[in-house]
């Protein structure tokens, strides 16, 4: 049988301190701003005047009567008591809320229609209860009740009072519900307008700002704010597809271990997973901690960052990058914080492919002007040979060795004395080869500077170094997807061999001044004049890198070992100089022929066709007429070499003959002599001395 609600109340004896107690209560009550302050201070206050052993506020839904907000205190518990879920119908609340009634029950023990609440009640001694509606003229708001452990507690008078204090508490909490409505939607309105205003900002910049690390900085720094993150930055792809990045970051709070410049794998990190899926994707520690590799998830955790978004920027259906914010604590990003994030990323997306084709087109321009001056520099410079000239045997070997490497991109070395024609071969080669439509370049490592060698081939950023006024492409950067030529690489300083030999290997550099890595699709063809095994022999030269150079050495013989070829040249000189010297020779005496052909030219081709030219100049006639002293020195010139030559031939032969023909080994005519086993045969081959069966001629 359900408890009847009392009509006698305690004795009131004198009212008035009670009422002076509740009077400074309704003044403090009043007083609170928020909901957050009624909470903290609103037991205390009732404290003073009320006895109670438990007091709640609900506040309801006034359609579903759903629980809105909550408080409840049990003063005296040595622990925090915890309120379970009742359902509606469970205890007194859905009733006063929905009768605008009040309810006492004076002893649980008899009361029946609220039996898992009684329960409950009864473990914790509460005896009797007084429920109350919370409501102003504006709305209903939800109850206020409070029990004791003692029975029949409540009387009329009782209710009165409560009744009183119940009104006050509804106007004090409407009122702090209306300050905390305001300050929300104040608070929406300023972040409404932030992000609006960042929105608009944002598209400004897409169609001002051509310059994509400035841009994605301001991006990053405001995105921050306006979302109250703690770390906002881009990260976009590396070419080797595997890591990230992190282009642009702003991070006021970091310790160090997340920075501008990092790299982030791309496998099983969020940033990863939204670039591939094209998805945004949101992530807690726990979550991090569980999917993610350690190197992956370092510099975050030890950032102390606990929950983060990663969004893809997707520009015509490519995703370009990742937009991530992460914050110190483990906060959720909401549906609208998604959405608006969407947006921002689809301008900065946009921002970005601006920016990544002007930064393109910028650097092809450059390489295109740079390109220009080169070429024409060559054509001013010794683009002068038409063709390689020559019909000799050797010759012959040479350009079908050409024939053979030229259509692969392995790396070429092209051994040879000064004038032989090295370019003119490695132009053959270029020409031969799938690279002909690109371009050729060509450096001479002897010829610049060593202070200004590494500037050449690798280029440089603005500001590298004194005098680096502008941003410079190097000769390697030139020759993407082309030929380079180095001639003279014996030249090159040892500092910076290491540099040259992990670009012919990982197809990558770094220009000096920068800390962005370039890939280049570069074949290699290098020449020289001195003896490469030698200088690695005395650590003049690295090893590796002549390994990696040796790949097809080609010699290119010397004009004394042609001497067939001779006539042609001159031929091909005397035209290519009289037309540019407007004469016409029609004659050129087989005398002057014959002394040319037994010179043993010592500057080779190139001192063959100075000489030639100088006839051309002193020319009156279509005869072609060559100092008498030139040609006197020539003739005196070979006997000299020709002399200097046979004693070499002589000795070796001899050694050879000691030995019975044994050219290596312990012992062997190499080690005699003091040679290299491979220098010594290429001396025999250079003499014509050849070996067969213990005889030697």
């Amino acid at each position: 049988m359900a408890a009847s609600v009392r009509s006698a109340g305690l004795s009131p004896g004198n009212p008035l301190p009670r009422y002076e107690d509740l009077l400074r209560a309704i003044t403090a009550i009043s007083g609170y701003r928020d909901i957050q302050s009624f909470r903290e201070r609103f037991a205390e206050e009732l404290k003073r005047f009320i006895a109670f052993d438990y007091v709640l506020v609900i506040l309801l839904d006034p359609v579903t009567q759903a629980v809105q907000w909550r408080m409840f205190h049990a003063p005296g518990r040595n622990h925090e008591v915890q309120l379970p879920d009742f359902r509606a119908d469970e205890t007194p609340t859905g009733w006063v809320f929905t009768n605008q009634k009040p309810l006492i029950v004076d002893d649980w023990l008899r009361e029946s229609r609220y039996p898992r609440l009684r329960e409950y009640l009864a473990e914790y001694d509460i005896r009797s209860s007084c429920v109350l509606p919370l409501t102003t003229v504006h709305r209903r708001l939800g109850v206020f009740a409070m029990g004791i452990s003692q029975v029949g507690a409540y009387s009329n008078d009782e209710l009165r009072f409560l009744s009183l204090v119940a009104d006050h508490l509804a106007l004090a909490i409407d009122n702090a519900l209306h300050l905390d409505l305001s300050r929300q939607v104040q608070a929406e309105l300023q972040s409404k307008n932030e992000r609006l205003e960042l929105v608009l900002d944002l598209t400004n910049r897409v169609v001002s700002n051509l310059q994509l690390r400035d841009l994605l900085r301001e991006v990053a720094a405001n995105v921050r704010r306006v979302m109250r993150c703690d770390a906002a930055g881009v990260a976009l792809p590396e070419a080797d597809g595997n890591h990230f990045r992190v282009y642009a970051l702003d991070f006021p709070e970091s310790k160090g271990f997340l920075t501008e410049e990092s790299l982030i794998p791309m496998d099983n990190s969020p940033l990863g997973a939204a670039f591939r899926s094209g998805k945004v994707e949101l992530r807690s520690q726990s979550q991090i901690q569980a999917h993610c590799p350690e190197a992956c998830s370092a510099s975050a955790m030890r950032e102390g960052l606990r929950s983060g978004c990663f969004l893809p920027l997707v520009s015509k259906d490519r995703v370009l990058g990742v937009l991530a914010l992460s914050r110190f604590a483990e906060e959720s990003f909401t549906n609208d914080d998604i959405e608006f994030l969407s947006q921002i990323a689809r301008q900065v997306a946009i921002a970005t492919e601006n920016a990544l084709a002007y930064k393109e087109i910028a650097e092809l321009k450059e390489k295109l002007a740079q390109e220009k001056l080169y070429l024409e520099d060559e054509i001013r410079g010794e683009m002068d040979f038409e063709g390689i000239v020559g019909q000799s045997s050797v010759l012959r070997h040479v350009l079908q060795m050409v024939e053979t490497v030229a259509t692969s991109d392995s790396t070429v070395l092209l051994l040879g004395e000064t004038g032989t024609g090295k370019e003119l071969i490695a132009r053959a080669i270029h020409e031969r080869s799938r690279r002909k439509d690109r371009t050729f370049v060509k450096m001479n490592c002897a010829a610049i500077p060593t202070g200004l060698l590494e500037s050449e081939l690798f280029g440089h950023e603005r500001g590298a170094f004194t005098g680096a006024i502008s941003q410079k492409l190097g000769r390697l950067e030139l020759a993407d997807r082309g030929t380079l030529f180095l001639d003279e690489v014996a030249d090159i300083p040892p500092e910076i061999q290491p540099k040259l030999l992990r670009a012919l290997q990982e197809r990558e550099f770094e220009r000096l001044g920068s800390a962005y890595t370039k890939r280049v699709d570069v074949r290699l063809v290098a020449a020289t004049n001195r003896d490469l095994e030698k200088m690695v022999d005395d650590r003049q030269f690295r090893s590796d890198l002549f390994y990696r150079l040796n790949v097809f050495p080609i010699r290119i013989p010397p004009l004394r070992e042609r001497p067939e070829d001779v006539p042609l040249l001159v031929h091909y000189f005397t035209q290519k100089h009289a037309r540019h010297l407007e004469k016409r020779i029609e004659t050129i005496p087989a005398a002057a022929i014959a002394k040319l052909t037994r010179w043993q030219w010592p500057g080779n081709i190139r001192e063959l066709e100075n000489l030639v030219e100088r006839a051309v100049i002193l020319t009156r006639g279509t005869v072609l007429q060559f100092p008498n002293d030139e040609l006197k020195k020539g003739s005196a010139q070979p006997a000299m070499i020709r002399n200097r030559s046979f004693g070499e031939r002589e000795e070796i032969v001899r050694v050879l003959r000691e030995v019975n023909g044994r050219v290596g080994g312990p012992g062997g005519a190499a080690a005699r002599l003091g040679l290299k086993r491979t220098t010594l045969i290429s001396r025999m081959k250079k003499l014509g001395i050849s070996i067969s069966a213990r005889q030697v001629s």
